[in-house]
């Protein structure tokens, strides 16, 4: 890891932007709604740009790409390729029907979908940069289906992370999880 006052920055940064934010119940799913993870009610260049920094402190040597899944993660991914010249590749909603595309089951506490993947190749070295890990199903399928293409994920960077034990999960994964602000739900409110 490179100086770390980009990763300090962000964590201020974070902690001020969670004061007063709203919460909604999606049956026993407490969901806060953040500028980054939702775009609401709008994102200031300020936080991106801090938690780009922190990103790029985070970066590991050898990345190739970063890839991040659509819709949230696209800030913080485009950002991040700005800055440091490293393309990035989305994990998308949709199909396209291209050669060598992978689909992905996503299972989350709240929805199941599929997802795409497009333009990663066997070999190719990863970091995957996205908003939240929340219960982990998102993250659990794309990390599956890219090393069942072989891909090397180095290193997965989370804004926010709201499970429990990240450690075991991480574990569980084989790939390495850094949030740069832990928040977790006690009753209705929202501990970071």
């Amino acid at each position: 890891m490179k100086n770390n006052g980009g990763i300090k920055r962000a964590v201020e940064l974070l902690k001020e932007s969670m004061e007063g934010i709203p919460t909604v119940k999606k049956g026993d799913y407490l969901y806060f709604i953040h500028p980054l993870t939702d775009g609401v009610p709008f994102i200031e260049p300020s936080i991106l740009e801090a938690v780009t920094e922190a990103f790029k402190e985070l970066l590991p040597e050898g990345v190739e790409r970063i890839v991040t899944v659509e819709a949230m993660g696209i800030p913080m991914a485009t950002s991040l390729s700005l800055q440091t010249g490293i393309p990035f590749t989305i994990v998308r909603k949709r199909s396209y029907g291209l050669e060598g595309e992978r689909k992905v089951v996503q299972v989350t506490g709240y929805s199941r979908s599929n997802l795409y993947i497009n333009g990663l190749e066997k070999g190719m070295r990863v970091v995957i940069v996205d908003d939240v890990l929340s219960t982990g199903g998102t993250l659990k399928a794309v990390v599956t289906t890219l090393k069942d293409m072989g891909v090397d994920i180095l290193r997965v960077l989370m804004v926010f992370n709201k499970m429990k034990d990240l450690e075991a999960f991480s574990e569980e994964l084989g790939v390495e999880i850094i949030p740069l602000l832990n928040v977790f739900v006690e009753g209705e409110k929202l501990i970071y």
